[in-house]
């Protein structure tokens, strides 16, 4: 057996929302079992934040970037899911090489991917554990370990569903919240789903799951005793955040200053009165929905600092920034005629990108308007932030019944977001008496929670010394 530390090889298919969470992962085994980790990233995810982000990572954890694959054969329209799992299929040999010197060099314990590279496993000579991280809740991976069984025996669409999906410890899932990648099965990112979802099942000999017990118990529980025996064991090991070397929150993935003009501008405002709206770093809204944003931003009388961006219709789809954080024009040209000026006393506008987790942490930020991508979702909890759920594509309507009617963190709004409705939901998270207030105790209690596991002896502490243990055991 080769001597050194413990190696871990981490696969992470495109999206900053896959990376951080698995190199998160690679700092807290390197801090606590003296671990070190090489992130293995495709070419298709290349990009300046990325590149800022892997060149911040601490000497124990090193990048190697895969070469570029072709995949002109593909269709323009692919689906995200379809296009991440052809470009993992297609790297194989890539991938292959990279493990044998890996494990030529290192002591090679565990080979991780996420869902969307599971197709590495096919790998030749991997001789690691296999395991897979799901930077997704457990709600989600519920639905897809059950997946087989309900492509099977739910007819037609889930969106044409009458009666919610009900999972062993999920709260009811209503057809048209289900992912987006299953509402249609004519689509090949359906295929695509079911055999990950078979592949799960079958090729992992474990689960490392972003979520904690606190945020959905009922689930945990059920994931602990699976009623189909043989399934891989499930360990809750969030959450895994964007952090600080120093500890602290906010890492500057691209190099901004600490003290970006937005924080400063958070410094003049009271406590806990400040919205935050950001539909994350791929999320896009179509120009009418921005304008009834904006509206109800104005008519809700809340201070907000909003994340602009250029619209869905003009870059695509509501996932139109998933390779490409940066708006392609002017966001703020899209808002409506005389937005700006009347709300500047109250409200910031940010193009494109904001410093998010120092803005969750800043004493001044009182809510959170958003997509409901999981990491943003952790990040609100940690930082005890109270949301407001407008999910837009893959997980995040899932994401979004979880968190409303499930851990009580979030009010969703309803399906017509007018500005009326979105006003009346904002001012009821900041300072609503009924609602509101039983939201932000929830945020407070799942806060605390969430550190009380991360501590010596904690549930997400003890998960990941579980699962070190096994890998080393298992390569001895």
């Amino acid at each position: 057996m080769k001597a050194g530390p413990p190696h871990v090889a981490m696969l992470a298919t495109p999206g900053m929302g896959h990376l951080i969470p698995l190199a998160e992962l690679a700092k807290r085994l390197a801090a606590r079992r003296g671990a070190a980790a090489t992130l293995i990233t495709f070419a298709s995810a290349a990009s300046a934040t990325q590149r800022a982000f892997l060149a911040s990572l601490p000497p124990s954890v090193a990048a190697r970037a895969l070469p570029p694959v072709d995949l002109s054969d593909l269709p323009r329209d692919a689906a995200i899911e379809t296009l991440m799992t052809a470009e993992c299929a297609r790297s194989l040999p890539a991938i292959a090489a990279v493990l044998a010197e890996l494990g030529e060099t290192a002591r090679l314990v565990a080979f991780v991917v996420d869902q969307f590279g599971m197709e590495a496993f096919n790998a030749a000579g991997v001789r690691a554990a296999r395991c897979l991280f799901m930077p997704m809740n457990l709600h989600a991976l519920s639905l897809v370990l059950h997946l087989p069984e309900l492509a099977a025996s739910v007819p037609g669409e889930f969106r044409d569903l009458a009666e919610p999906v009900r999972l062993p410890g999920c709260v009811p899932i209503p057809g048209p919240d289900i992912i987006s990648p299953l509402q249609d099965r004519s689509n090949p990112s359906y295929a695509v789903m079911v055999n990950l979802a078979v592949r799960c099942r079958e090729a992992a000999a474990a689960i490392l799951v972003n979520s904690f017990d606190a945020v959905e118990p009922e689930a945990a529980e059920a994931l602990r005793h699976p009623a189909e025996p043989g399934w891989p064991p499930v360990y809750p090991v969030g959450p895994l955040i964007l952090q600080s070397e120093s500890g602290g929150t906010g890492a500057d993935v691209d190099g901004t200053p600490p003290r970006a003009a937005c924080l400063e501008w958070l410094d003049r405002q009271p406590a806990r009165s400040v919205v935050y709206v950001s539909f994350g770093s791929g999320g896009a809204l179509p120009k009418e929905q921005m304008h009834e944003l904006a509206l109800g931003l104005e008519r809700s009388g809340q201070r907000f600092l909003w994340v602009v961006r250029s619209p869905s219709d003009d870059e695509g789809t509501l996932n139109g920034n998933y390779y490409d954080a940066e708006s392609k024009k002017d966001p703020f040209a899209y808002l409506p005629e005389g937005f700006v000026g009347r709300t500047k006393e109250v409200g910031l506008l940010v193009p494109s990108w904001a410093p998010q987790t120092q803005v969750l942490a800043h004493g001044a930020t009182g809510g959170f308007l958003t997509h409901c991508g999981w990491n943003s979702t952790l990040e609100s909890l940690v930082h005890g932030v109270p949301m407001v759920a407008w999910p837009l594509f893959a997980e995040q309507r899932l994401n979004a019944v979880m968190l409303s009617e499930g851990a009580g963190a979030a009010i969703r709004l309803p399906e017509t977001k007018d500005k009326e409705s979105i006003a009346a939901v904002v001012r009821e998270l900041v300072e609503g008496e009924g609602k509101g207030a039983m939201v932000r105790a929830k945020v407070a209690q799942l806060q605390k929670a969430a550190a009380e596991g991360l501590r010596e002896g904690g549930a997400a502490t003890t998960a990941l010394d579980e699962v070190m243990d096994k890998w080393e055991a298992e390569a001895n």
